[in-house]
């Protein structure tokens, strides 16, 4: 089956009122199949095939269709050898699917250009141009677009028929998170470890000899660590290369290392609203409430840049690149996520650390540690959906269900053709072939999946520290928590200008506080900067989140 790209340039003369703010035109890319004389398996066939639902035998999928899967991202460019290497991927996965559900699937693509007010107006349209729609509850507006009819419901008879296996895989209370106003509209990522909490990322060798034998495990000890670097590493560019945009999640970090907080996601750049671990459903606002903790804070940060553990011009500094520079041991301190860990703990090419020094070890002080404040990433964080303006929805869920949980067409869409873009070692772990090109042959990077996928089917990539990623996220599992605020939708409408102020005030102040550049006394500031949120309506924000709590929750 041969594939083409196609440019489609979308005039939106009027849109629904789910589509956001922007422009009125969204340049969008399909990629799949060309059905043009594609062979229809027949309707005697199909019902033979019992893989595809728990009661196949009644279900008619003797006329062929093209599922478009839509999803964030650059689409390779057309004619590129990126492109056909996607294609001759898909064109291995559409002959399974057609012959399965006697369907194909194309990706089509919303690029990074503005892409949410693009990936809204492309549901706005409900003309059928897309079927399954790749979404996210905290960054890609899933609530809203469910709320304002974009998705369709997806009723448990009709998930039981077609995706039994999805069905069957998700927990009932992991549906009740995919239910808005009682109907479930999402199919979430819910078996797979992925970890997005912060923290510090430190040389654990040199942690080693610093005297912390067992590694930095709280804020004192990165406090030693960060020191002894300081003192003991003067080759170093610096201790922490940082360009100054970490100062909400080094104040977040503090935050969830010292108190029970749980952060609403996505209201506001700063995690100024939530609730505790005791109390999940009275909102907080650690910024007003934790005073003398954010003193002690304001105090260490003030030390950490009188030792020098970064530029001076740090809030201006644009020349550094930490990440690479820890690869190649310029730097003692990367501050990320745990993901970001798990690639710098490896000895890849990248990684020099470890060609250069035998007992280069990189360890990973998480932020929550100490009070075993660890929250897991919402499984809304990534799920399918279907559109509402799907010709062919059942068909699409059917096509999902063999994605998800079909594992040739898992590896395929996941990985990529076997001997191509990748393949085993003797150990059963995930390699690239010699002569692999990353920029070409990488169809993860092009697919795009991040809606479904499943550590049942996984394979290990060869190239990671397993031992240490094992270890690490066998313990967050020990103490973490599900995120409890997946359904909350916050209506901000007349909320969203205090919001607006009080989140620039934090920013304005946490600049300040966490690189430790106020001038005065760290209870001056952290007076200031109360003083500046109540002024801009931090408790009025509160209130009104409270009342909502309260209609969902109570």
């Amino acid at each position: 089956m041969k594939k083409k790209l196609l440019a489609t340039l979308l005039s939106v003369s009027m849109v629904m009122g789910i589509a956001a703010c922007g422009s009125s035109t969204a340049d969008n890319t399909t990629t799949g199949a060309d059905t043009t004389g594609a062979q229809t398996q027949s309707a005697d066939t199909a019902k033979t095939d019992t893989s595809a639902g728990a009661d196949a035998a009644a279900i008619d999928t003797s006329e062929h269709v093209v599922i478009s899967y839509m999803t964030t991202g650059d689409p390779p460019e057309s004619g590129s050898e990126k492109e056909a290497n996607l294609n001759a991927m898909l064109d291995e996965l559409n002959a399974i699917l057609t012959e399965k559900v006697n369907a194909e699937l194309e990706i089509y693509y919303i690029p990074w250009t503005d892409y949410l007010s693009n990936y809204n107006l492309t549901l706005a349209r409900m003309d059928g141009s897309v079927d399954l729609v790749g979404t996210a509850s905290d960054w890609l507006d899933a609530w809203p677009n469910a709320k304002n009819g974009a998705f369709l419901e997806l009723s448990e008879e009709m998930l039981q028929t077609y995706a039994p296996q999805t069905w069957a895989s998700v927990p009932a209370d992991h549906w009740e998170l995919c239910k808005y106003d009682g109907d479930i509209y999402l199919m979430p990522e819910d078996n797979y470890a992925q970890w997005t909490n912060h923290g510090w990322i430190y040389r654990l060798d040199w942690a080693k000899e610093a005297g912390l034998a067992n590694g930095v495990h709280s804020w004192e000890d990165m406090t030693t660590y960060v020191k002894w670097c300081k003192e003991n590493k003067t080759d170093l560019k610096y201790v922490w290369d940082s360009d100054g945009t970490q100062y909400a999640q080094m104040a977040n970090g503090w935050i969830a290392s010292h108190t029970d907080f749980v952060p609403i996601d996505g209201i506001c750049s700063g995690a100024l609203w939530g609730g505790s671990k005791d109390d999940l459903y009275t909102i907080t606002t650690p910024a007003l409430t934790e005073t003398e903790s954010l003193v002690e804070y304001a105090k260490l940060m003030k030390e950490w840049a009188e030792a020098g553990v970064w530029p001076t011009d740090v809030l201006n500094n644009t020349s550094g690149s930490n990440r690479d520079e820890f690869r190649v041991g310029d730097v003692a301190v990367e501050q990320h996520h745990t993901q970001t860990w798990t690639d710098l703990c490896s000895a890849t090419p990248a990684n020099t650390i470890f060609q250069d020094d035998p007992d280069a070890e990189v360890g990973m002080f998480y932020f929550g540690e100490e009070t075993g404040n660890v929250i897991a990433l919402s499984i809304t964080h990534g799920a399918m959906a279907v559109s509402a303006g799907s010709d062919n929805p059942e068909r699409a869920l059917m096509v999902y269900d063999l994605i998800r949980n079909d594992p040739e067409c898992y590896k395929l869409f996941n990985y990529g053709i076997q001997g191509v873009s990748w393949d085993l070692d003797a150990n059963g772990l995930r390699i690239t072939p010699e002569g692999y090109n990353s920029e070409t042959q990488n169809i993860n990077g092009m697919t795009n999946y991040w809606w479904g996928r499943n550590d049942d089917i996984e394979i290990k990539d060869a190239t990671r520290n397993w031992d240490a990623i094992d270890k690490l996220y066998a313990e967050y599992d020990k103490i973490k928590i599900d995120y409890p605020y997946g359904q909350f939708v916050p209506d901000v409408d007349s909320i969203q200008g205090k919001i607006d102020n009080c989140n620039e005030q934090y920013t304005n102040y946490m600049k300040q506080i966490s690189y430790g550049l106020y001038n005065g006394s760290a209870e001056d500031i952290v007076a200031e900067m109360q003083a500046a949120l109540k002024t801009a309506g931090i408790e009025d924000v509160t209130a009104e989140l409270q009342t909502q709590f309260d209609a969902l929750y109570k």
